[in-house]
């Protein structure tokens, strides 16, 4: 057999193994298909890199993976995208050790990189009035864009949340919504008054201009062709109302999660039941906003407090 054979033929399989990896990820775990790309990409990154050192997914060593990672830091990229990684990293090779495919699992005794407790952008209250009222609502966009910003910080979901919601799954009466969050998991929460009203009056008035006469789409915001909505989408109507608050921070649509859940807190709420509200698995990850809470507190004694 050639070389340029055995060549193909190694390539051809990675693949396979990569996507049956993938598939099993999906059907087994219940990844979304977010997650899914993004362990792809990761893979593809450290398939090219065994490439250009001349080694393959059976060759592969600790060294290896040690030296990839050390690679990516080079690189420039952050402590947390090399933690996700090696985390992905793990998960194929547990994978590939479990189905035969390889005699011993690389990627073990290998540790974490440390990661540094970073607290997401701080938005205040005034700064979240400010951003909810940037939109323009006499048009059938602007109407949309304020019901979206209202129900995410509302509801403080995550923005393919947002995205994905589809009529069936709004009890305005009831003032909840079901959401499917990470894993296909199922969780049901409260809306609020303010934003009940705005997607009451959204629904009953503005949304048909929207859908374009496709009364079969059920997609409860549906962008400018009546389709659904992206998340990147989403993200280039924030930076333009951010743009016209004129709020001199970097906003994403998950700053709005941060706030909700951060204010809160602040006003007393108790961190399980943020943390239900989140779709968060561990109580661990919703405990950050704990640090916020006390990080604002101490700035406003610093600020106000004669003695601060």
């Amino acid at each position: 057999m050639s070389a340029m054979a055995i060549y193909l033929l190694v390539n051809i399989t990675k693949q396979t193994l990569v996507e049956k990896f993938l598939s099993s990820l999906w059907l087994e775990k219940g990844l979304s298909q977010n997650t899914v790309s993004a362990y792809r990409s990761d893979l593809q990154a450290f398939g090219h890199w065994l490439e250009k050192s001349e080694r393959n997914l059976q060759q592969t060593r600790r060294e290896d993976i040690l030296g990839y990672l050390s690679f990516r830091m080079e690189e420039g990229k952050t402590t947390k995208t090399t933690a996700r990684e090696l985390s992905c990293l793990r998960t194929f090779f547990k994978y590939l050790k479990r189905e035969n495919h390889i005699a011993k699992d690389p990627s073990l005794r290998i540790d974490n990189p440390k990661l540094g407790r970073t607290l997401p952008n701080a938005l205040s209250e005034t700064d979240v009035e400010k951003l909810l009222t940037a939109p323009d609502i006499a048009t059938a966009i602007g109407y949309r864009d304020r019901t979206m910003l209202e129900v995410l910080y509302a509801c403080g979901l995550r923005v393919s949340e947002l995205v994905n919601l589809r009529l069936s799954d709004l009890n305005l009466k009831q003032g909840v919504v079901k959401i499917f969050g990470k894993g296909s998991k199922e969780r049901l929460v409260p809306v609020g008054d303010e934003a009940v009203a705005w997607l009451n009056n959204y629904i009953k008035e503005t949304r048909i201009n929207l859908v374009k006469g496709n009364l079969f789409e059920d997609t409860v915001f549906p962008n400018n062709r009546g389709k659904k909505m992206t998340r990147q989408a989403f993200w280039y109507r924030l930076k333009a109302h951010t743009h016209t608050a004129n709020i001199n921070k970097k906003l994403s649509p998950h700053t709005l999660r941060h706030a909700f859940a951060t204010h809160l807190l602040n006003h007393g709420a108790d961190l399980r039941v943020v943390q239900l509200l989140l779709g968060h698995s561990n109580l661990s990850t919703t405990q950050i906003y704990t640090h916020i809470a006390q990080f604002r507190m101490k700035q406003l004694h610093e600020t106000h407090h004669p003695r601060g």
